[in-house]
């Protein structure tokens, strides 16, 4: 029961209570306690001292790192998962466990833990050059040559050249600077703001973050910052009236959308940044027609679309890119995660020849483009993405994504009979699973239950790795699984289903 509720405790970072084991006899009531309570009643050095397992040799319990996305006490109280090593789809923690990585580390590793060819191509250019910049026109061949590349391999509409950054979050925070450069350059210097979406995710930055549209990502920070809308979340499971098909759904979206731009202002407009598919909101995809109308809308008003492929490129959806299956033409395009199937620390923004047009005029009466990182183009990360790019093609990865799709899709969403899952959704490579009772998205589970949490804690008990938001579960399975794995994934999934719905009974039963 102790290293299960521990794991429960770390798997809910984001849940705001939690439910601790139910003694025989006592009421729910009394047991269901905030985040905050738990720290204290489980704070203890005697009472962590159970709470680690017989396996558990190495402690890193009070660590001296500030950890992302993690509550303080969490990193004073509780054991973290130290992972030391992988191996293809799998990763190891310190004492020897085993876990199939079925988020892929975090969205990203898309060939898995021990690629060769990739740790080659970092030894190579690490003895060859280990760094050189990329500021005033000097830089280095790697840089050069994944520019090129990448622009040859985006075809959904045409890109003139990359602004390479170390992140996802970076690419977006860079996108804004881009727009707001351009259309001050243009002479229009009222389009200063952004649209996302409701739950949304595009960085953990200070402006990307201010593009989420997850409230939890604003709290005390000073966000969203005043220049950032949003617009509907385009979940129709959750969303849509009754009797709505998808189409009239995705019409009500785009009709929202106009005027909400027509209430702020046509001309003070920048931009609309979206996923192709939603992926730490709860792994959404769009509805029927989406895409169609929502561009129809911004270029109607003269609004850039900002393509975020930082989660679904490469492969993800089954496509080289989301905006290779949702017919997306954007403007400006954001790249990170399985560029360098996370191998080295990089990023990219993909510019269309018509703003490199105006960058290009406006730097030369300006004398420069006054905007960059240390790190832009850094030659390993680049000469990393180049190799893995170079895999993706020659092992024709989206033949691979799309062979091994069916079996992930198909297997997970076999459990959706399940009492309390209210929707598994996903394409490709990428799933959700969101708990709620009665099958219904108006019917959450009491937070404090902590459904999701337990979930995430049952799969790692079980040896296997997902992401918990809440009472939303994700995966993302690295590119090369296979069919085993893929079986292997289902059947822990079935293990951690299983003595979740028993827990809700359970705690039904004493409500």
């Amino acid at each position: 029961m102790h290293r299960l509720l521990r794991l429960t405790l770390r798997n809910a970072t984001q849940a705001g209570h939690y439910v601790k084991d139910i003694p025989a006899g006592k009421s729910l009531q009394n047991q269901l306690v905030p985040a905050s309570t738990h720290a204290k009643w489980y704070g203890t050095e005697a009472s962590l001292q159970k709470d680690v397992s017989s396996t558990d040799e190495k402690s890193f319990k009070g660590h001296d790192m500030l950890a992302p996305f993690t509550a303080g006490w969490h990193t004073t109280d509780l054991h973290p998962l130290v992972i030391e090593r992988s191996e293809g789809s799998y990763v190891y923690d310190t004492n020897g466990k085993k876990y199939l990585d079925a988020l892929a580390g975090l969205w990203c590793t898309a060939l898995g833990g021990n690629e060769p060819r990739l740790i080659a191509a970092a030894t190579k250019q690490l003895n060859t050059l280990p760094f050189y910049h990329s500021f005033w026109n000097r830089t280095t061949k790697p840089s050069l040559d994944l520019a090129k590349e990448l622009l040859e391999m985006f075809t959904a509409s045409k890109m003139a050249k990359v602004f390479f950054t170390n992140s996802g979050s970076e690419a977006n925070d860079s996108q804004v600077k881009l727009v707001w450069y351009y259309y001050n350059a243009l002479g229009k210097p009222d389009k200063k703001k952004f649209i996302a979406r409701t739950k949304s995710y595009h960085g953990s930055t200070l402006i990307s973050a201010s593009l989420s549209g997850l409230p939890a990502l604003h709290q005390k920070f000073d966000l969203p910052a005043p220049f950032v809308l949003h617009t509907d979340c385009p979940h129709y499971w959750r969303y849509h009236l009754p009797g709505e098909t998808e189409e009239e759904f995705s019409i009500r979206l785009a009709n929202n959308l106009e005027n909400l731009i027509l209430k702020e202002g046509p001309e003070t407009i920048a931009a609309f940044i979206a996923e192709p598919v939603m992926g730490a909101g709860g792994v959404i995809p769009p509805p029927a027609t989406y895409f169609e109308k929502i561009q129809a809308v911004v270029k109607k008003y003269d609004i850039l679309f900002i393509a975020d492929e930082v989660i679904c490129a490469f492969g993800r959806l089954g496509t080289m890119f989301g905006c290779d299956k949702y017919g997306i033409k954007p403007d400006l395009v954001s790249l990170a995660k399985a560029l360098s199937s996370a191998y080295m620390p990089i990023g990219a923004v993909l510019i269309s020849p018509e703003i490199n047009d105006v960058v290009y005029s406006q730097s030369n009466k300006l004398g420069t483009f006054s905007h960059g990182f240390t790190y832009s183009g850094h030659p390993v990360s680049c000469a990393v993405a180049l190799e893995a790019l170079r895999i993706y093609k020659e092992r024709n990865i989206v033949e691979k994504v799309n062979s091994i799709a069916p079996k992930f899709q198909e297997g997970v969403k076999a459990f959706s009979d399940s009492p309390i899952i209210g929707e598994i959704r996903g394409t490709g490579l990428i799933l959700g699973t969101e708990f709620t009772d009665n099958k219904s998205p108006n019917d959450p589970f009491p937070p404090e239950w902590g459904v999701g949490a337990y979930f995430g804690a049952q799969c790692e008990e079980n040896g296997m790795l997902v992401r918990v938001a809440g009472d939303n579960i994700m995966m993302s399975p690295p590119f090369i699984m296979t069919p085993e794995e893929v079986d292997e994934l289902i059947e822990k999934y079935g293990k951690a289903l299983k003595a979740t719905e028993e827990r809700v009974k359970e705690l039904k039963s004493q409500k």
